[in-house]
């Protein structure tokens, strides 16, 4: 990610929402893709999250897949390790298997305002 004038409006779009997961809460793929006008493309959803720099400072830690698991955030890195610590910090409680209950920490917006947004192809893909 180079610029905000390089992005589609669709990675756009899904960094609005992630933004505003707040503190101890999670949000699956879907749901984000959901929120952002952006039905049935969770996957979307993961290539705009991978296709941030190390140390930005959007939460996308907190975006979990529809199992309550977490996601490899680059290749080579434990499964989810960096981003569990994360969530965990934030007082999110895993179970022994490595998920996290959604009933318990989905993050439910009460509003949240959106367009059908079209995916396009991104300028730098991930």
């Amino acid at each position: 990610m180079t610029s905000a004038a390089r992005l589609s409006p669709a990675y756009l779009a899904i960094y609005r929402i992630v933004a505003k997961i707040p503190r101890g809460r999670v949000a699956t793929y879907g749901q984000v893709a959901q929120l952002a006008g952006l039905e049935s493309h969770a996957r979307l959803v993961g290539y705009a999250l991978h296709a941030l720099p190390d140390g930005a400072s959007l939460p996308w830690q907190r975006v979990v897949n529809a199992k309550g698991m977490v996601s490899r955030r680059r290749s080579g890195s434990a499964p989810g390790a960096r981003q569990r610590r994360l969530l965990e910090s934030e007082g999110i409680r895993f179970d022994e298997e490595g998920r996290l209950s959604l009933a318990e920490w989905r993050w439910r917006p009460s509003s949240v305002r959106h367009s059908r947004t079209r995916p396009t192809p991104e300028a730098d893909p991930p």
